[in-house]
Order: structure tokens, then sequence, then C-alpha cells
């Protein structure tokens, strides 16, 4: 059991530092896009590039136009960021004293949920704007067996609950 305590607290540190990474990353170009500052353009202002700052050194590019910009820029950067930041909390988890929680439960539903849900939401407004690529399905795939995956390790996290409430009550 130590193992895993170990190995899910490098997991959680990993993944919560994706995430930083992640919510910065789209909060920067959202800054530089709407200001300007640290935004240079390609091609006539077909391409854009987000420097890094202070510096002419692009960090990010695109294509300048909005819905590129909504759907298949600041929307993938802004869910990663949401998609490590929940995986971290369901890894923060396995380390915890009690393994079988009311708080552990909410945050397997809010990964199994948020993996089912926001992906086809996404993909279904970014249909009407933007031409998907094959690769965009896949993802979608994956995000939907691991948010099945995630229902599944929340049933059993609630029928361990309920086997630890009525154990707590034979005490």
């Amino acid at each position: 059991m130590k193992t895993t305590h170990i190995v899910s607290r490098v997991l959680f540190y990993f993944t919560r530092f994706l995430s930083v990474v992640y919510f910065g990353l789209a909060s920067y170009s959202l800054l530089s896009l709407i200001t300007g500052w640290s935004l240079t353009f390609k091609d006539g202002g077909k391409y854009f590039q987000v420097c890094y700052p202070f510096t002419t050194h692009p960090v990010m590019l695109g294509d300048y136009n909005l819905p590129y910009i909504l759907f298949d820029f600041l929307a993938p950067l802004s869910l990663y960021g949401l998609f490590f930041l929940l995986s971290s909390n369901v890894f923060k988890l396995f380390y915890q004293p009690k393994l079988f929680t009311q708080n552990g439960i909410q945050h397997l539903r809010r990964f199994y949920l948020s993996n089912l849900l926001i992906p086809s939401i996404v993909l279904f407004i970014a249909f009407f704007f933007v031409p998907l690529d094959n690769e965009v399905s896949i993802f979608i795939v994956l995000h939907g067996m691991l948010g099945v995956f995630a229902y599944f390790l929340a049933a059993i996290f609630k029928q361990g609950l309920n086997l630890q409430n009525e154990q707590d009550l034979f005490i």
C-alpha cells in the first residue's frame, strides 16, 4: 500500500503542475489575443504567434480567425487544464488516510461527468463552426472510455463507503 501512496502522490503533483501549465498558457494566450501584447502575425495576418513575454520568440501558434481561436486553440488548452485538475483530485484520494469518503466519491463523480459530457458538448458546438479532424474523434472516444472507467470506480468507492459505514456502526 505504501507504493500506491507514493505513486499517487507523485501523480497528484505532476497532474496539478500540468493543470497550472495548461491554465497558464490559456490565460496568457487569451490576454495576448485580447490586448495584442506579445502577439505577432505571419502571412499578412493569416496566422498569429503568441510570444514569450518581452521577446519575439513564439510559444503558441495558430490561425487568426475567431472559430479556430475559440474551438481549436483556447478550448483545448483550458479544458485540458480542467482535465488535469480533476485528475489530480482523483490521485489525491489514494494517499489520504481514509480511502472511502463522500468527498472522494464527489471527486470521482466530477471526473467521470466531465469526461463523459464536456468533450461531446464542445464537439457538438464546434461542429457548426470549424472542420473537425479524425484525431478529435479518437480523443472523444478515449475520454468516454476514461469516463466510464471512472464511473465504475466511483461505484466501487460508493460501495466501499457503505461497507465502511456499516462496519463503523458495529464497532
